[in-house]
């Protein structure tokens, strides 16, 4: 019988490893090695999304958020596709006692391995989602999941050496330094803020299930693709559009009069907390801005609330998180923003 289940469960891992190594090969590790010699080159890797080429966010309009999403999708949607397939293969193609025995402990052992867990990710805050997901759904923690979460995007390591390129290795360091407590602290909050009971109280459907006869695990498995996609995309797109819509009032100016006062920190943070941006859009918002003469306080606010976390991403995990948590970690993340905004402004970068 265990031998059984161990040939049962051989070809749904493989193919989930196999799925994993393959598509973030192709999807992140070769395009980002070739990001980071122009990084490296051309102390450069493209213009703001925020902005274009421009000196400002263009006026809420249809075709602002029409040209927004067009270029968000056409940054994020290979990424994307691949948080969708991991996501579903997740819940069908891992055992969910393998996901539980490894980051199911309320502990902070596994806001720690979610945590490490995304380094090889590098995904942006939504295209994570589906992937974190489909951990919470297998019964990992709220806490790993949540690491693994904020991880992706805020400890990237692509991102970290284009920063360090473009906007010089001080910005990495800061972003390092608030970046670890923001990732492994926040995912241990979300644990202690999570009922004890939660594991009893998560086994009980699953142990349900495993009474019932069971349909097969790829079969499941795109059973599983197509409603995290019907459940996940359509609200995702439409607070990408109004996102985009409504950049001039999240940032409506963007210059010198931007200075180091903690209005514009608090704002900046509040902003880039909600506002959307693909892997590592952050950079050359900032390089932008820069240029343009916005003082370091606010660029240190948006370094540490740009990637974490969005408005789409947390409407993507509103099921699989409580409220309060979502809430909870979305207050977290600006006050992070506020101390990058007050380091930066202190540090004289």
């Amino acid at each position: 019988m265990a031998e059984a289940r161990k040939t049962d469960t051989t070809a749904p891992v493989a193919t989930f490893v196999l799925l994993a190594l393959v598509g973030l090969l192709y999807v992140k590790w070769l395009p980002y090695l070739d990001r980071a010699a122009m990084a490296a080159s051309r102390h450069s890797i493209g213009a703001s999304i925020l902005t274009g080429g421009a000196d400002r966010a263009p006026g809420p309009s249809w075709a602002a958020a029409l040209a927004y999403a067009a270029a968000y999708g056409k940054a994020i949607w290979r990424a994307m596709v691949l948080g969708l397939l991991l996501g579903s293969g997740v819940q069908a193609l891992l055992p969910a006692d393998w996901v539980n025995r490894a980051l199911g402990r309320r502990a902070f052992g596994s806001a720690l391995a979610g945590g490490l867990l995304a380094l090889p990710g590098m995904m942006c805050t939504c295209c994570a989602a589906p992937v974190v997901a489909g951990l919470r759904r297998q019964r990992a923690s709220a806490g790993a999941a949540m690491a693994f979460w904020l991880g992706n995007s805020v400890l990237n390591p692509a991102t970290l050496v284009f920063m360090g390129f473009v906007l010089g290795w001080r910005w990495t360091a800061l972003r390092l330094a608030l970046g670890v407590p923001m990732v492994f602290g926040l995912g241990y909050l979300a644990n202690r803020m999570t009922p004890e009971d939660e594991a009893n109280e998560a086994a009980a459907p699953l142990a349900a299930a495993a009474a019932a006869p069971q349909e097969g695990p790829f079969r499941r498995w795109l059973r599983l693709l197509g409603r995290m996609t019907l459940q996940l995309l359509p609200e995702y797109v439409v607070l990408v559009l109004l996102l985009g819509a409504a950049r001039a009032w999240l940032f409506p100016t963007i210059g010198p009069q931007v200075g180091d006062q903690l209005g514009w920190i608090v704002a900046f943070a509040a902003a880039g907390t909600l506002f959307v941006i693909p892997t590592a859009g952050e950079v050359p918002i900032i390089q932008a801005m820069r240029a343009l003469g916005v003082g370091a306080g606010p660029l240190g606010a948006l370094l540490m609330t740009l990637p974490p976390i969005s408005l789409p991403s947390l409407a993507m995990l509103a099921r699989v998180f409580p409220a309060r948590v979502l809430a909870a970690i979305t207050v977290a993340v600006i006050l992070f923003g506020v101390a990058g905004g007050a380091l930066a402004m202190a540090l004289g970068f």
